[in-house]
């Protein structure tokens, strides 16, 4: 009932680990597909080179979200084969997430990480708290465009691009991934946001910004949603604030053809997956669904 076909992956539920969350561990993700009942894992953003990330606190919960500047840590590009092999223990789709601050870089990782076995690459254009060198590829449509064809013409794999709704027209940005031969978008990454102490006067994140998600963002990445899918022909991965079925099919109504769960895993645990699932399996039921592919795209 809930199993899909997606840019050439047999995926056994629509519903995906999204990047960021247990990401950098082999055994984790391992855990997430065998336990967690993830029908796909997307990886911690990689890039070339190890980062420790920013100095604490890096992540604060806020009363509807959460508020992180990690600052894109990550063990580097030649380092994390060894996770993608423990990885492909969990027996599903492996999309790797890669991130770069240049054309080259992006190339250069998405080569190594098909090169390790990963099924498809997640192209991270929205890292919203490593400064402005992070950032730009997501908020300009001739960058966004360059960086994706330019990804294209050395990797063989499926390509992801994965936008911020911080952008001035997320929808002109993902026709312009489209054009450069994207096969997927993901919608959306956190949204740049901080929080300062009142009592110290002072930013709580150690980078003083970060990126916000969790629910707070779930009806921006909605809409974001539902105004790419009436405008591209590929397919859009939803992501941002999903906790429940009621989420996830919100999501694919809007037009999702899959959806990425993240802080989720904060409030429901690793089985979030299976409990998704089941949700999405006893609305069908009720309202006599026999696919996924007749609830997505509803609301268009």
């Amino acid at each position: 009932m809930l199993d899909i076909e997606l840019l050439g992956m047999e995926l056994k539920n629509p519903l995906m680990l999204a990047s960021g969350i247990l990401g950098v561990s082999g055994a984790s993700l391992k855990r997430v597909a065998l336990s967690g009942g993830a029908g796909a894992i997307v990886t911690k953003s990689i890039g070339m080179t190890p980062r420790e990330g920013h100095r604490n606190p890096t992540f604060v919960e806020l009363d509807n979200g959460y508020l992180s500047a990690i600052g894109l840590a990550n063990p580097g590009y030649v380092e994390f084969e060894e996770e993608i092999d423990v990885a492909k223990a969990g027996n599903v789709p492996i999309i790797a997430s890669v991130y770069g601050f240049s054309f080259r870089e992006y190339v250069e990782v998405g080569r190594v990480m098909e090169g390790y076995g990963a099924d498809a690459i997640e192209l991270n254009l929205s890292y919203p708290n490593v400064g402005k060198a992070g950032a730009f590829y997501g908020y300009s449509e001739e960058l966004a465009h360059e960086v994706v064809a330019e990804v294209k013409k050395e990797v063989n794999l499926p390509v992801i691009a994965k936008l911020t709704a911080g952008a001035g027209d997320i929808v002109a940005i993902a026709k312009a991934c489209e054009d450069a031969g994207a096969d997927g978008i993901t919608a959306i990454g956190s949204l740049r946001a901080m929080k300062i102490d009142i009592e110290t006067g002072r930013p709580v994140l150690g980078n003083k910004m970060g990126g916000l998600s969790g629910s707070c963002i779930k009806p921006i990445a909605v809409r974001c949603v539902y105004e790419i899918s009436r405008e591209v022909s590929i397919p859009v991965i939803g992501c941002g604030g999903i906790t429940t079925g009621e989420d996830a099919i919100e999501y694919f109504m809007a037009g999702a053809n899959a959806v990425q769960i993240g802080t989720g895993l904060l409030s429901r645990g690793i089985t979030i997956f299976k409990k998704v699932s089941l949700e999405i399996k006893e609305y069908m039921e009720e309202n006599g669904y026999s696919g996924i592919d007749e609830i997505i795209g509803l609301a268009l």
